[in-house]
């Protein structure tokens, strides 16, 4: 088997990086030697994680929903930090767990905006330096959610079988380039997912996960270090991780008239 990459020559972008996936990637990168980019749009936590990681870590505060600003950090980083190729678009969230009858349109909204066309902004804007460069890596943060639905999952689920079609459909235009795609679809992982997800209720939020050891934002960081180290040679194009108190249960019936 030809040598791993060496993270030491890796310059990567992490959205989303003010705290669970994206947080834990950073750490992990820097941890092995590697130059990272840190955007979020908290600016409090960004300074935190930089104030921890030094020099190597660059933070910059970022909303993946603003195109031109996505656009503006891909031609504006400073020249020690320009040569990304590793890009993690991790930036993501979910909103409510209504019935689609019940549910808030603008929760909806940001979510298409954030999970969809946020994530294919951030692609775009670094995908020429990638494929220019060669040797790249784009690795997007898909969800088992978008293989397997669930009552309440409707827009979020849907948003994530979009992220994974979308690596599939890169991996075609981008064959012979030398960048490499992969989609990590994680299971019950606990962050502030479900934080977010019930817009602050700490109680509710904890309920998914109480009486269960989900997965961690270090375990999701760790799949992603893998897959990014390994030969050059090696693609790993879809990689779902849960844990193992999660699975997969029977249909659903409504019986009766």
């Amino acid at each position: 088997m030809k040598e791993s990459v060496d993270p030491k020559s890796l310059t990567v972008l992490v959205t989303g990086a003010t705290s669970g996936f994206g947080e834990a990637a950073c750490r992990r990168f820097i941890k092995e030697g590697a130059r990272v980019v840190a955007t979020g749009r908290r600016e409090d936590r960004l300074a935190a994680l930089k104030n921890e990681l030094g020099a190597r870590c660059l933070t910059a505060v970022l909303d993946v929903r603003d195109r031109a600003a996505v656009d503006a950090l891909a031609t504006g980083l400073p020249p020690e930090f320009a040569g990304v190729n590793v890009v993690i678009a991790n930036a993501g969230l979910a909103l409510g767990l209504s019935p689609a009858p019940q549910a808030d349109p603008e929760d909806w909204k940001t979510m298409i905006d954030t999970n969809i066309s946020g994530l294919v902004h951030t692609v775009r804007a670094f995908l020429p330096g990638l494929t220019a460069r060669g040797a790249g890596h784009v690795v997007l943060l898909g969800s088992v959610a978008g293989d397997f639905p669930y009552p309440g999952g409707n827009v979020y689920g849907a948003t994530k079988a979009f992220v994974s079609q979308f690596a599939l459909n890169l991996r075609a235009d981008l064959l012979g380039a030398d960048v490499r795609v992969t989609c990590v679809e994680p299971g019950l992982a606990e962050t502030e997912f479900s934080l977010v997800r019930f817009k602050g209720d700490a109680a509710r939020a904890h309920g998914p996960y109480e009486g269960l050891r989900p997965l961690t934002g270090e375990d999701v960081a760790e799949t992603i270090f893998w897959a990014c180290t390994l030969p050059r040679h090696v693609n790993v194009n879809r990689l779902q991780v849960m844990p193992t108190t999660q699975a997969f249960g029977p249909f659903a019936f409504k019986r009766g008239s």
